[in-house]
């Protein structure tokens, strides 16, 4: 069953996946941003630390494109033709720190120790 799920899911093997992706990754071009930015630290304190990991010069970054993908929504307009062009929508910053974070939370719940955060999320 976990076979068939994730040949639904790829974009490789599945025609509908694929163009799903397509229109994401057009959207994001748009306004230049990449896919990780879309995760909220608010929502997911396992991203909240990921981000607090990371090194300084890739969470400003990641402000930078949260606050100009603000800005060009606001107008109404989109990023020009030559920097869409430039945007990778798809390069990940975020996915092995999280994971790494998800790993070490997984390893204290299984022994046992407190949890890290202590706050919950309405």
């Amino acid at each position: 069953m976990a076979s068939l799920l994730k040949s639904l899911v790829d974009p490789k093997k599945n025609w509908f996946a694929r163009q799903h992706m397509k229109a994401v990754s057009q959207r994001l071009r748009h306004y230049g941003l990449r896919y990780d930015d879309l995760y909220d630290p608010y929502y997911d304190l396992d991203i909240k630390e990921a981000l607090s990991r990371l090194p300084r010069e890739i969470v400003d970054a990641r402000n930078q494109r949260l606050k100009r993908a603000m800005d060009l929504s606001m107008k109404h307009e989109y990023l020009p033709e030559h920097l869409q062009a430039q945007q990778t929508p798809f390069r990940s910053y975020l996915q092995e720190m999280l994971a790494l974070v998800k790993r070490e939370r997984e390893e204290r719940e299984a022994l046992g120790a407190l949890p890290l955060y202590q706050r919950t999320i309405p």
